[in-house]
């Protein structure tokens, strides 16, 4: 039983999918200002829709895991699970999850969960194997979960509001899939994909990498701008976390070949990200 459980976790990605749950918490609670049991309702529903989102990408990218080293001990190359298994559970993980959205919430909520799925696995998952830049497309996905749990909670979907903290979950999302893709190019290159490191030399995704990193903090200012957070303390922890951030992205521009980490850079931004939605939903909880 903990043999499989731990297969099914590794098979739909639970961490991964675990962090859109908390973004779709953090929606509710900012659209709600309230901390209630009505918040698990949606963020079930997108755990479910994300971890059988998951579950059908690794079903779909089958034949590249197997060509990858870092991919090979994944359930389906590796054998633990037959594709027609993990297909099975794919679609009853995505069928659970939009049975929960469309009777616990709202009709709006199930269509913006639906379109979460078909951006990742009918849009972003087919522009992987065409472009090495099918990460921009594919951050949209980054900012439906917020979204879901906003207008779980009663939000307008535009409202303004909403729409600042889904382009910082977009901003975010393009140096975080950037970056997974930097650090494992030649992975990528083995299974035939397009890969970043074949357009452009290093010190050029060095750069641009910066720019996506700084991007991401300057997003984040904005949210004050549309009055999400109100506390002074909170508005300076912000600021401090922006800095703090293009600080040791700026190591990009000056690390020698061989010297600077995508790793460590990939670490920190995800990092980032989790500290700046506990410190907007604590704002938002404490007025």
């Amino acid at each position: 039983m903990r043999q499989s459980l731990k297969t099914l976790l590794e098979l739909s990605k639970f961490k991964i999918s675990a962090f859109s749950t908390l973004s779709t918490a953090i929606g509710y609670i900012l659209a709600s200002g309230s901390l209630s049991f009505a918040l698990l309702v949606p963020a079930v529903g997108i755990l479910l829709l994300a971890c059988g989102s998951a579950t059908l990408n690794q079903y779909q990218e089958r034949r590249f895991d197997a060509a990858m080293l870092r991919t090979q001990k994944r359930p389906i190359p590796s054998g633990r699970v037959k594709p027609w298994e993990a297909l099975f559970i794919a679609l009853l993980l995505i069928f659970l999850g939009g049975t929960v959205l469309f009777f616990g919430t709202n009709l709006l909520a199930f269509l913006l969960g639906l379109l979460a799925v078909f951006w990742y696995n009918g849009i972003y998952t087919f522009l992987k194997t065409k472009t090495a830049f099918a990460v921009v497309p594919g951050a949209l996905i980054g900012s439906i979960p917020p979204a879901v749990g906003w207008v779980a909670a009663g939000g307008s979907l535009a409202n303004p509001q909403l729409w600042v903290l889904a382009f910082f979950f977009f901003i975010w999302q393009v140096p975080h899939f950037w970056l997974l893709l930097l650090l494992f190019g030649e992975d990528y290159q083995r299974a035939g994909l397009p890969t970043l490191t074949a357009v452009f030399s290093r010190p050029q995704l060095r750069r641009i990498t910066f720019v996506w990193i700084a991007a991401t903090a300057m997003a984040c200012l904005l949210i004050p701008l549309f009055g999400l957070v109100r506390f002074s303390l909170v508005n300076f922890g912000l600021i401090v976390l922006a800095l703090w951030l293009i600080w040791n992205s700026a190591k990009t521009l000056i690390a020698r070949a061989g010297k600077f980490s995508f790793g460590f850079a990939f670490r920190e931004i995800n990092i980032y990200a989790l500290v700046v939605l506990l410190l907007i939903s604590m704002d938002r909880l404490l007025r």
